[in-house]
């Protein structure tokens, strides 16, 4: 009888944390990750921009504007990138990145007069190591998502840019 009883308050306690698990579950499934709005910044200014190293396989220049650089509480790292080529090319984008899901993505492109054209591709892409254009995963792995992990905040990154890499990558 005694065990029955011991039984029976196991059972109801086993109960009750299943009941607790369904109410993590359900406020998990509410609070899916929800992107903060975003303002278009100033063009970027030649005295804020920060050059990075990307690889030995690529003669572009890569910079960053360190007066647009945010660290959002959505998780995002907004930044405005210029992209300089030996020809004299110019490409200047205003993105995101997102470290949890290693994705990134392209909000607005400037253009020549300091003003921005929104991107006619509105999604979030993943972010790939691969040969040609390797920017964005070095931004992700040396930068700004060190171990995968977002960055505490915009010093940290700045940081990290200014150092050559994350100090948490040096082994």
């Amino acid at each position: 009888m005694r065990l029955l009883r011991q039984f029976a308050v196991l059972l109801g306690a086993f109960t009750l944390c299943g009941g607790a698990f369904a109410d993590f579950e359900e406020d998990y499934e509410k609070k899916q990750w929800q992107e903060l709005e975003v303002q278009l910044p100033a063009a970027p200014r030649q005295e804020t921009l920060q050059p990075f190293y990307v690889s030995a396989a690529t003669d572009n220049q890569f910079l960053i504007d360190m007066a647009t650089l945010t660290v959002g509480e959505d998780g995002v790292i907004r930044y405005v990138l210029l992209v300089l080529t030996p020809g004299g090319g110019r490409n200047v984008t205003f993105e995101g990145m997102r470290c949890e899901s290693r994705e990134r993505r392209i909000y607005a492109s400037g253009r020549r007069d300091g003003t921005w054209s929104k991107s006619r591709i509105n999604e979030w892409s993943r972010i790939q190591d691969v040969y040609a254009n390797r920017h964005h995963a070095a931004l992700f792995l040396e930068y700004f998502c060190p171990n995968g992990v977002i960055v505490r905040d915009v010093a940290e990154a700045k940081d990290a840019l200014k150092r050559g890499g994350h100090p948490d990558n040096k082994h």
